[in-house]
């Protein structure tokens, strides 16, 4: 095997790794010996050093590894939190689920089951593209009813509705909780009494 190819062999196996490889390791997998392969990970660093990329090769204890370059961590820092969505509060989690199993849902719905306002919380849901307004029917004085969306599925890990959990043994049926709710004249109305919960996104001051 050439020198160059061995380097490159080097790399891909180093790409591969998710811990620090040791050079004896490195040398039985380039068939060289462990001399010669230490001289071949220490002329690749130096390649990178040189070219002042954004990662470097680096020994890490016992082993070599690839890594981000020590200066850019501040940055790289900052990158990963704003990558990251702010969880949903549980208020949120609880309306997300009501959609979930009983869509189409009403507002009005949705807090009779929650027993508080909900408002703010679908806002957010609708915010994240986690839920949206069904499409809505002929009668323009209908209530609008909401959905989940494609990206809900996505991000839950499933292909269809159908891959839902089952409901807890200890909860209603949808179609049971949809009956009483009907039956109660709660299906429809928000609850009367006057709780109500903050959207969990940040509020403008």
């Amino acid at each position: 095997m050439a020198e160059s190819e061995h380097s490159r062999l080097l790399e891909a196996l180093l790409l591969m790794a998710t811990e620090p490889v040791a050079t004896a390791t490195l040398a039985a997998q380039v068939d060289l010996t462990e001399e010669q392969t230490e001289a071949e990970l220490v002329a690749i660093a130096e390649f990178y050093r040189v070219q002042q990329r954004g990662f470097e090769l680096r020994r890490a204890g016992a082993g070599w590894r690839f890594a981000t370059c020590a200066d850019l961590a501040d940055a790289i820092a900052e990158a990963v939190v704003l990558g990251q969505p702010a969880k949903l509060s549980q208020a949120a989690l609880e309306t997300l689920a009501v959609v979930a199993y009983l869509q189409p849902v009403t507002r009005g719905r949705i807090s009779a089951i929650r027993g508080v306002s909900v408002d703010a919380v679908v806002r957010t849901l609708v915010a994240r593209g986690l839920i949206a307004e069904a499409q809505p029917d002929s009668d323009a004085g209908q209530a609008a009813r909401f959905v989940t969306t494609d990206y809900f599925t996505e991000r839950m890990g499933i292909t269809s509705l159908d891959d839902l959990p089952d409901l807890a043994p200890y909860l209603p049926d949808a179609s049971v909780l949809e009956a009483e709710l009907t039956q109660t004249g709660l299906a429809e109305a928000a609850p009367s009494t006057n709780t109500t919960e903050e959207d969990d996104e940040p509020q403008a001051r």
